[in-house]
């Protein structure tokens, strides 16, 4: 009785079977919304396709996201080919893409505008990373194909107007799927040759031709070139991300030649004016020179430089009577010094003054006897000591203390009783 009930897994293998073997299943076009939008770190895409009354699950494997040319985001609205299949493990149909667009706008468009936004965000435009393009090269370099017009409008413009300059041909594809690598390949190989300018571009052409010039790898290795850059790509319409990391954008190719070479007759009516300037600048100079030359020429030194010898003798004659004179003044002050030492009586009687002197000593050593207390002591008297001070009263002393007296000749020492 249980042969006509079948498992979960028969039954969803059964409808996968017939989805999967269904010819109008096998290649969809479907338009809608994108929402759960992952990136898996693999590379794979996952998200949500939905329109106003209904849903479907969506799976892009890397094989096809890496032909994407933008990066798909929630709430944007595209146009998807793929397959509809069914998930087993869960028994839900989806969607495995191949192929998405924006709807509504160019693939391409979309990829420009992010790219374009990434490397802004990033300062890869901004005008103080810009380096200048040498006025008069020596010696520049072109990226771009080695046939086709816009190489030779390019060689052609730079002999006409500046035949002077060395042009280096880094021949390179400039569309297809190879193009962006080729082309990083000889901005590379241009960094070894000592260049002042390199003009890396092609001619013109649809987006699509023009595309590897906006790839990022391109971009970046634009701005990582320490040769100044100058972009030619297309028409003067056209723009590319290589324009705005470029420092300087050119119209056309023909254009980036004209901004890479100064015009022959300009340089030389530069020159003119240059010497016009120098020739003016050297006259005025000169008769500058000639004015300041004429003034010291005219000056009393130069026309009767014995005036110089003059005054200076006359100065020295002077300071000489002023040397004599201090000289005589200060001999008269120290002569009339000494005479007045040879009269002072320290010179006619010296004995006189120690005769004094001797008195005047002899005087202050009677006072001091007379002070002395040793003298008082000799007539009898004592001097009464306790424990080494001097007692000037019977009230400092108790019985029993030990004393000191002290006679002319001598001390003893007693008790008080």
């Amino acid at each position: 009785m249980n042969d006509k009930y079948i498992t979960i897994t028969q039954l969803t293998r059964y409808i996968k079977y017939k989805i999967d073997n269904d010819i109008h299943l096998n290649e969809v076009f479907l338009k809608g919304e994108i929402s759960n939008f992952k990136a898996h770190s693999r590379g794979h895409f996952y998200f949500t396709l939905k329109d106003e009354g209904s849903r479907i699950n969506a799976i892009m494997f890397s094989s096809s996201t890496k032909k994407l040319k933008f990066v798909p985001q929630d709430g944007m609205k595209v146009l998807v080919t793929g397959k509809v299949s069914v998930f087993e493990a869960t028994g839900q149909y989806q969607i495995y893409v191949d192929d998405m667009l924006e709807d509504g706008v160019g693939n391409l468009y979309i990829a420009f505008e992010q790219l374009k936004k990434k490397l802004e965000e990033e300062g890869l435009f901004r005008e103080e990373h810009k380096k200048r393009i040498p006025r008069i090269p020596n010696r520049i370099g072109v990226v771009t194909a080695p046939t086709g017009a816009a190489i030779k409008d390019i060689i052609s413009t730079i002999k006409r107007r500046w035949p002077l300059v060395e042009v280096y041909l880094f021949p390179s594809l400039v569309q297809g799927e190879d193009a962006k690598e080729d082309i990083v390949r000889q901005i590379k190989r241009a960094e070894e040759f000592s260049l002042d300018t390199l003009i890396v571009g092609r001619g013109g052409g649809s987006i699509e031709d023009l595309w590897p010039f906006n790839e990022e790898i391109v971009a970046r290795a634009i701005y990582d070139c320490p040769i100044p850059v100058i972009s030619a790509v297309g028409h003067e319409i056209d723009f590319t991300i290589a324009d705005f990391v470029a420092d300087l954008r050119a119209p056309t190719p023909t254009g980036a030649a004209e901004m890479a070479v100064p015009q022959r007759e300009d340089v030389e009516n530069y020159l003119n004016q240059l010497n016009i300037r120098l020739n003016k600048t050297m006259h005025n100079k000169i008769e500058n020179y000639k004015d300041r030359f004429q003034g010291i020429m005219n000056r009393n030194i130069i026309r009767n430089p014995i005036t110089i010898y003059q005054t200076k003798e006359i100065l020295f004659d002077n300071l000489l009577e002023r040397f004599k004179h201090s000289t005589i003044n200060l001999v008269n002050i120290k002569s009339k010094k000494l005479i007045e030492l040879k009269g002072s009586y320290v010179f006619k009687n010296p004995y006189q003054i120690l005769d004094n002197k001797t008195n005047k000593y002899l005087n202050l050593v009677s006072k001091l006897e007379t002070l002395s207390p040793l003298l008082t002591l000799k007539r009898g008297y004592t001097l009464t000591k306790k424990e080494g001070k001097v007692i000037n009263s019977s009230k400092k002393m108790k019985k029993g203390d030990i004393i000191e007296v002290e006679f002319h000749d001598g001390s003893i020492e007693a008790s008080v009783v």
